[in-house]
């Protein structure tokens, strides 16, 4: 659940920043190099990238987070740092590293001391930003919510497996990584009015190339490719029959018929419908936008009209308000897809493709209206540079083997809708050198300078607060 959109999975550069900086620290972060090598490549002089082809951490087998009683882990100047926020960050960073918290146990231990010290890191600048008094936008915090909530529910295979992995239940998972995306965009903003002057000369970079020569990556085999996606959309009588059931529904309930007993036989929402659609107090963030603006609205004992998310139709009923915490029931009806939902954007996207092949319209022009990707459309489907053995999706990898450059694949179907792909460029294996890769190395020498300096403010600020860790043993 949670879903928006195949190409809005990104890391933030907060967290990037952490991996890099624990696989300075550690050897366990071994695949942290591949993703700081398609940070590099894919994404100069800023730090994210379409993560959600790389491949990463295929969850074989059942790894809960280990149930603790909360406790405090370190306190940095006013701020506290849980035992549980700790654990699941840790949890976060075992995904996006390829580490099996539970065959990797001792890789896992020595990850989550390094997280609990970028932990602490974070910390000290939250200080500063409210010193400073740096904000967010709200909107923006939520659109990354749900976001890395969808990455990892596609990592991990569903819902029901991410509260398994966490060891906790989705609304707390989504508290919690609320917080966390709220704390990185506060880090991230106050970074980036710190560094944003940073340069370097020609000269630091000949430097940087020559002393770090022999332990750069290199070249893979890789390949440039656009796209333009088109989501499955349910057809409008689906949409029309699902509504009139909750119409029907909602009918009844406001006849006298009881909503919890309804919720119970009706509602299609696995994780509430025997506890009669009850979802328990929930605050802002913890819910998609849509199901929070109608919940919040209401008061005690109240009803809403029908609601209508990217899951389905929703009827909620408010059941208790305490403070900016409410509880409420819903019945949930999903909207279902057919085959001929599927064949109707197959067919509709084969069309496009025509029409760009005979020069009608301009692959990139045609991104721009009609691709469901939203971080990719304005760029006219352009999703950058990948190392083609990091290439998750199977699709994708005959693509970027099978195609020539400028040529375009027929649609292809993956589990985020219909595809059209075109190989931009293809680039074979070698070492880099300055004559071809000069921007990839500028790139490189300046990320790493900024992470010198990075380093050497932190530290400064955190001889001016109260720092103390809790003993870990």
């Amino acid at each position: 659940m949670f879903n928006k959109l195949f190409g809005n999975v990104i890391l933030q550069q907060a967290d990037i920043l952490r991996v890099q900086k624990i696989k300075q620290r550690h050897p366990v972060a071994r695949k942290a190099r591949r993703i700081v090598h398609a940070l590099f490549s894919s994404a100069p002089r800023h730090f994210m990238f379409v993560c959600l082809l790389l491949t990463l951490f295929p969850v074989a087998q059942k790894a809960s987070a280990q149930e603790v009683l909360d406790r405090i882990v370190a306190t940095v100047d006013d701020k506290i740092i849980l035992q549980s926020e700790l654990s699941q960050y840790a949890y976060q960073l075992a995904i996006q590293m390829g580490i099996d918290p539970r065959r990797d146990a001792a890789k896992f231990d020595a990850l989550r001391a390094n997280a609990l010290e970028s932990l602490v890191d974070q910390k000290a600048m939250l200080v500063k930003a409210a010193e400073d008094s740096v904000v967010v936008d709200e909107r923006q915090v939520d659109q990354v919510l749900d976001d890395r909530i969808k990455a990892m529910t596609q990592q991990l295979g569903s819902e029901e497996k991410v509260e398994e992995y966490f060891g906790q239940p989705m609304r707390k998972i989504r508290r919690t990584l609320r917080r966390d995306i709220s704390e990185g965009m506060l880090v991230r903003t106050l970074q980036q009015k710190k560094f944003r002057e940073v340069r370097i000369s020609r000269r630091e970079v000949e430097q940087f190339y020559h002393a770090m020569k022999d332990s750069l990556p290199g070249i893979k085999e890789s390949a440039r490719l656009s796209h333009v996606l088109l989501n499955i959309q349910a057809g409008d009588e689906a949409t029309k029959a699902a509504r009139a059931k909750a119409e029907e529904l909602l009918t009844r309930i406001r006849a006298g018929e009881n909503f919890a007993e309804l919720a119970g036989k009706y509602s299609e929402d696995p994780g509430s419908q025997k506890r009669g659609g009850e979802l328990g107090f929930i605050q802002r963030g913890d819910f998609v936008r849509e199901f929070e603006e109608a919940a919040f609205a209401l008061q005690p004992g109240e009803i809403s009209g029908l609601v209508q998310s990217q899951f389905g139709i929703h009827i909620i009923q408010m059941i208790d308000r305490r403070g900016e915490k409410i509880n409420v029931r819903h019945i949930l009806i999903r909207v279902a897809m057919s085959a001929g939902d599927e064949n109707r954007t197959a067919e509709k996207l084969k069309s496009l493709r025509e029409e760009i092949v005979s020069g009608k319209i301009k692959f990139e022009d045609a991104a721009k209206q009609y691709s469901n990707d939203l971080t990719t459309n304005e760029k006219g489907g352009d999703l950058g540079w990948f190392e083609i053995d990091q290439l998750q999706v199977p699709e994708f990898v005959d693509v970027a083997k099978s195609l020539k450059p400028g040529e375009i694949s027929q649609p292809i179907k993956t589990q985020f809708g219909y595809h059209i792909v075109r190989l931009d460029e293809r680039r074979e294996p070698r070492d880099f050198n300055l004559k071809e890769d000069w921007d990839q190395i500028e790139d490189m020498a300046l990320n790493f300078k900024a992470e010198q300096e990075f380093r050497k403010w932190v530290d400064a600020l955190k001889k001016d607060l109260y720092i103390k860790i809790a003993d870990q043993s």
